[in-house]
């Protein structure tokens, strides 16, 4: 048997607890955080929490060998854990592929993700989001500059009159995180990655839309979110803590999101004007 098990957003203690029952039944523990990361705890804390050896897998180990994970899932109860919900990812999707095909029973044990908290916190609607994208460090793909796909899918929603969530990158190689260092070192309670913060982030974007709205949270899931709306130019000069952080690009506005972004994330009046929805 191989169990999915999403985490939830934060710590050790954001698991569901019908994901702490799986995991603390389970005869063996893989993890990765590489998609996502659980910035509240460490590793040692996740496997004390629930009494059980975590086996963390890199990228290249469950994309190029999942061989390990598969094999113990044949003949054991076997746990595959993900910050957020595992089936979130396209990898993880491709694992259970892989387990069903060689006709290991596979189950989901699902937890909160950034998809509905980062709404939930700034008040959108769930339902009028679009197509979300990722946006990566300039350097991570060589071109220095917004890939044209999260260019082009942030105009299709807006057309569209759609919100956009914006995932910020990560992770990097060696280089990319020794030069940002220091901005990672935020008080993020663990070390396993580098992180694109909100204000790295609004500044990408910014060329492309100087004055567009944008909507800042850092920390989902977390007992210190912060939510912070403004026009781009602006989110570029504010320090936001710890990670992790996502960005949403808002289109038309419901009345009742208008007045969500204005009370929960402090978005200026002047900003909000002209964001209206027409419809009902």
């Amino acid at each position: 048997m191989l169990t999915f098990v999403g985490l939830g957003l934060y710590d050790e203690c954001s698991v569901t607890i019908a994901g702490r029952k799986a995991i603390r039944s389970c005869d063996r523990a893989f993890a990765e955080f590489y998609t996502s990361d659980l910035v509240g705890t460490t590793v040692e804390d996740l496997a004390a929490h629930h009494d059980v050896d975590v086996e963390v897998r890199d990228r290249a180990g469950i994309e190029r060998d999942p061989e390990p994970v598969l094999n113990a899932a044949e003949t054991e109860e076997v746990c595959f854990l993900a910050a957020g919900d595992a089936m979130v990812s396209t990898t993880h999707v491709d694992l259970r592929l892989r387990a069903e095909d060689r006709g290991i029973e596979t189950r989901v044990v699902h937890g909160v993700s950034a998809a509905s908290a980062v709404p939930a916190l700034c008040g959108l609607q769930n339902y009028r989001f679009g197509k979300s994208v990722t946006l990566p460090f300039p350097d991570a793909h060589g071109a220095g500059v917004v890939p044209p796909s999260v260019v082009e899918s942030v105009e299709a929603n807006l057309g569209r009159g759609l919100h956009t969530l914006v995932y910020l990158d990560i992770t990097a190689d060696d280089e990319q995180r020794a030069r940002r260092a220091e901005r990672s070192a935020q008080s993020s309670g663990t070390n396993r990655g580098t992180y694109m913060t909100g204000d790295v982030a609004a500044g990408l974007l910014v060329e492309g839309w100087k004055d567009r709205l944008g909507v800042v949270v850092a920390r989902a899931g977390s007992p210190d979110p912060v939510v912070a709306a403004d026009r781009l130019s602006a989110l570029v000069d504010r320090d936001y803590g710890g990670p992790l952080h996502a960005l949403v690009l808002p289109g038309s506005l419901h009345h009742v999101e208008r007045e969500a972004l204005a009370t929960l994330a402090g978005a200026p009046d002047e900003v909000l004007d002209g964001y209206d929805d027409t419809g009902d």
